[in-house]
């Protein structure tokens, strides 16, 4: 018995070496340690609600996250699990910073792989000095990089995700929209498709929110999620037209030549302040709920846009299924799941099909997941 225990030891301890000699394999043991200083924080948010010592204000947002994720589940039929059941106070006033990349004429993102997820164009820290250095890493190599921060993520189900303090600091509506957000990506997440789930999210959480505030009646709630959501399509659009107008641009001027490179450089320069005049105008004549001044400041280069299209891609789509479900979020759910999971390779181009054939519909009785 201690031979083998002997053994398992020394295996084990040689495993960790193998993972601690990787880039990789660092940057998960890191990550797994910040993700286990936070599950050991947490506590029930109902017996957070139930202590006296807890602000006001504090007890009346953590309540909204227990009916919201009970909604999600319960209405919406979302895999909540346990996740949102504790919450953990944070040191500081940001979950976590993401790192995206890009090469500067091309319409390419830099990619990470990590186990479970597969390849994503993104990569999270825990701390600025973190993300700062390795923004400026890929600066050095020739990249756009764009840091930015997040107030709540997903374990996709591993693990009991807790709310963290960093995720109260929205208002009620974003804080039910960020719940439901993350619990669509508990119930669904296509291996190494992140444009797809994060879109997808982003319209769940979006109608999902809208649905829970009416379900409460609170009409000027739903009014202004609405608002919000109209603005977020408007947004997706106008990061779709520039996507477009580069990927053009850059196909117009293909090779590794200097001279190539330098006209896409050029071209990317042109684009980009036709896109700046664009903000400050027609977009900021057509959102409501966005300040005319913060999309003049907008940053715009390749690792912003590409990651702006992560969150933006497709919202019409998912909106048209939900238009032909019927304005039933639960069955819009149910169908944009079965119709990614039948397209793996591009769900995307799943759902314009599935939308162009007006024999498609909608499931009936919705009960289970697909």
């Amino acid at each position: 018995m201690r031979r083998k225990a002997s053994v398992a030891c020394t295996v084990a301890a040689v495993i960790a070496a193998g993972v601690l000699a990787t880039p990789t394999g660092r940057y998960l043991v890191r990550a797994g340690w910040e993700e286990g200083r936070i599950l050991a924080r947490r506590r029930a948010i109902a017996d957070v609600v139930a202590d006296r010592r807890t602000a006001l204000a504090v007890r009346a947002q953590l309540q909204l996250v227990l009916d919201a994720r009970r909604f999600a589940a319960d209405s919406l039929g979302l895999r909540a699990g346990r996740s949102f059941t504790t919450f953990s106070a944070l040191d500081h006033d940001t979950l976590v910073l993401v790192l995206s990349g890009a090469y500067r004429d091309q319409l390419r993102p830099v990619t990470w792989w990590f186990p479970v997820v597969g390849r994503v164009p993104y990569k999270g820290y825990f701390e600025f000095a973190d993300a700062v250095r390795a923004a400026e890493t890929l600066e050095r190599q020739g990249f756009d990089a764009y840091v930015r921060p997040a107030p709540a993520f997903s374990t996709l189900g591993w693990f009991d995700d807790p709310l963290v303090s960093a995720t109260l600091q929205t208002d009620s509506l974003e804080l039910a929209n960020t719940v439901i957000h993350e619990l669509t990506h508990n119930t669904f997440y296509a291996s190494g498709r992140a444009d797809f789930n994060e879109s997808f999210a982003n319209f769940v959480g979006a109608r999902g929110a809208a649905a829970f505030f009416r379900a409460r009646g609170d009409s000027a709630s739903v009014g202004e999620i609405e608002r919000r959501w109209a603005d977020e399509k408007t947004m997706g659009a106008f990061w779709g037209w520039l996507y477009a107008a580069l990927d053009a641009a850059f196909r117009a001027h293909p090779g590794d030549a200097p001279a190539a490179h330098d006209a896409r450089l050029a071209e990317r320069d042109r684009i980009y302040a036709l896109a700046r005049d664009s903000l400050r105008t027609a977009v900021a004549a057509r959102v409501r709920t966005i300040p005319a001044d913060a999309l003049a400041r907008a940053r715009l280069d390749n690792a912003v846009l590409l990651a702006r299209r992560v969150y933006r891609t497709g919202l019409d789509d998912f909106d048209a299924v939900y238009a032909r479900c019927g304005g039933d979020l639960r069955r819009a759910v149910v169908q944009v799941i079965a119709i990614a999971r039948a397209n793996q390779g591009d769900p995307f181009a799943g759902l314009r099909s599935w939308l162009q054939d007006t024999r498609s519909g909608c499931p009936s009785e919705p009960t289970r997941l697909p």
